[in-house]
Order: C-alpha cells, then structure tokens, then sequence
C-alpha cells in the first residue's frame, strides 16, 4: 500500500479520535476535518464540493459515501504527482482499474465511479476542468442480481423462535411492511396509527421519498403487546436498554435468531425481510404499482426486480406446457 493509501486508512480508522480532537457539530463539519488531515490535491475543490452536496440537503450517509469514494480517489491521484486541474480521461480508468485490482465488488467500483463523475462535473461546472474528460463515459456491466427473500419454510422457523417480545414486533413489522431497517429504527411513536393500522414514513431512507404502510393482524398484535412493554418516555418506537436501537443492534438481533434456526449459513441478512414482503405480495396477486408504492421506489423497474424473482403465473404456466410436452402431446411421447 502506497504512504497515501496508509494515512487514508489509518485517517478512516482514527474517526473517533479525530472527533474528540476536534469540536465537530454536523457531519459536514467531520467531513472537512478529515479533508484537512488528509490535505489531498485540490483539497479547497474538494471541500467546495461537500458544503455544495451539504447546502443540496444530501443524506450523511450520501455524504459519507461521497467522502470516501473521493478520498479514495484523490490519494491515489496524488501518486502521479499532477494537480487537479490536469486531471484526464486516462487518469479516471487508471483509477479504476485501480479499485478492481484491491478486490472490490463490481458494485462498489461502479459506486466510486459514479461519485466520481459527479465530482467531475461539479468541476466542469466551476470551469476548473476540461469538459471533455467526460466525453467518453466508463460505463461498467454490473450483473442484475435477484433479491434474496427468505423461503417460506425458513420464514415460519424464524418465526417460531421470536419469544421476545420487542425482537417479535420488530422483526413482523419488518417482514409485513417491507420498512427498510433504518427507517424502522427512525420511527417515533407518533408515526404510528394503530387504529387506521397505518404507519408514517415521512421521509424514506435512501431517496426522501414518504410514503405510508399498513399492518397487517400478526404485526398489528406484535405491536401492541411491545407498545404495553416499551419504556414510555423513549422518543423512539423501537428501543434497547440504553436507549435508541442502533442498526447493528438491529442486525445482530435478526442474526441470533437466524443462528438459533441454523439459517446461518443461507445468506439472509435483516434486509431479506423487505425482500420476502416484496415477493409474497406478488405471489398473493398485488399489482406491480402497487408494490412499487408501498415499498418507496421511484421507479418501478427497482419493483419489477421482484417479478424475476417470483411469478406464480408464470411457474403455473410453465408447468402445465410441461406437462404437455411430458405425455407427447406436441412430437409424441419420447
């Protein structure tokens, strides 16, 4: 690993130190501190452009994956000892090539290249750049993949372990409103409507997109008997003993039970819930809009996903023709 590459690593495993050195108040703050101690080329760039993702009302979480998909690049371009504004297309492939020969997933590759080019444009946009280095886009193949929803079988086993009480609430409101964890863990109590079975996601985790969910009876009963349990003076409707339930929290909580059922090693992760909620539905008959809405997707080609990976119809349709073909009925029995 190249000198920059060691202080990039040991800057992104030092964040907490970081932050008691320093009187951070919002993740920008953090963000430019970090920039400051890694003092990459074309640091002042850099720093304009996360306060303008900040001013553009970005997540923390868009902002941090900015951070270090750029941080990643700017260390490495500091290796070829050019500034900033000399930046060309040869450069960017370089860089790519670069991130897939550490190992990294085709996924995360196209994820840095994407913040990348963003910040390309910004600095076309600021005329710092030559706008030509985008002319010709790298355009990575990245492979469809299929939602992992949990098999049926395997989703009454989890089921039938969930004796605590708050693990049980959590985990059917999961699985029968298709919630993403982090807008689960972020709901407050009066985000929910038990008597109109409706809650409110006022804000959806990865694209801001509200929306409202429904419960169904086992999650509305789940419920209530965690609303009758929960310490009342907590904002949040889900919490732990030391107050708000944290993501990991969350995770390690659906993997015990996963252990406990030895389902372990089927590579279902706390986001297979949202998966199932997606496939069942379909299965039972819902139309695709109407999924696409209850599961906060901007565009439906994020719900057809869901269609490649369980169509009744078209299982039943294959079936029968199958059975056609079996008995002969199109060359003759073979």
């Amino acid at each position: 690993m190249t000198k920059a590459g060691l202080l990039l690593k040991a800057i992104v495993l030092d964040i907490e130190a970081a932050n008691s050195r320093h009187t951070a108040t919002s993740p920008i703050d953090r963000i430019l501190q970090k920039i400051s101690i890694l003092d990459p080329p074309g640091r002042e760039h850099f720093e304009s452009y996360m306060r303008y993702k900040w001013r553009m009302n970005h997540k923390p979480n868009t902002l941090k994956g900015s951070f270090t998909a750029l941080s990643s690049f700017l260390t490495f371009y500091a290796d070829r000892g050019k500034q900033l504004e000399e930046i060309a297309s040869n450069d960017v492939e370089s860089f790519v090539e670069h991130v897939q020969d550490r190992g990294f997933k085709i996924t995360t590759v196209r994820n840095r290249l994407h913040c990348l080019f963003a910040f390309l444009r910004f600095l076309i946009d600021q005329d710092i750049i030559d706008a030509r280095i985008l002319r010709r886009k790298i355009r990575l193949k990245v492979p469809e993949l299929l939602p992992r929803a949990i098999a049926p079988g395997d989703i009454k086993d989890i089921l039938s372990v969930l004796k605590d009480i708050r693990d049980r609430a959590l985990i059917l409101v999961l699985l029968r409103t298709g919630m993403r964890i982090g807008e689960l863990l972020r709901l407050h109590i009066q985000d929910l409507d038990m008597r109109e079975r409706k809650i409110h996601i006022y804000e959806g985790e990865k694209n801001c997109l509200g929306r409202v969910v429904y419960l169904s009876d086992d999650a509305l009963m789940a419920l209530g008997l965690w609303l009758k349990k929960r310490n009342q003076s907590k904002e949040h409707l889900f919490h732990g003993l030391r107050g708000h339930l944290c993501y990991t929290s969350a995770r390690n909580i659906f993997t015990r039970y996963l252990r406990e059922t030895g389902l372990q090693h089927k590579g279902y992760t706390i986001h297979s819930l949202r998966h199932t909620f997606a496939s069942e539905l379909l299965n039972a008959g819902m139309r695709l809009e109407c999924l696409q809405l209850l599961m906060g997707h901007r565009d439906i080609e994020m719900t057809r996903r869901y269609a490649r990976l369980t169509d009744k119809s078209r299982e039943e349709e294959y079936f029968r023709a199958m059975e056609i073909i079996e008995h002969g009925g199109i060359n003759g029995a073979y």
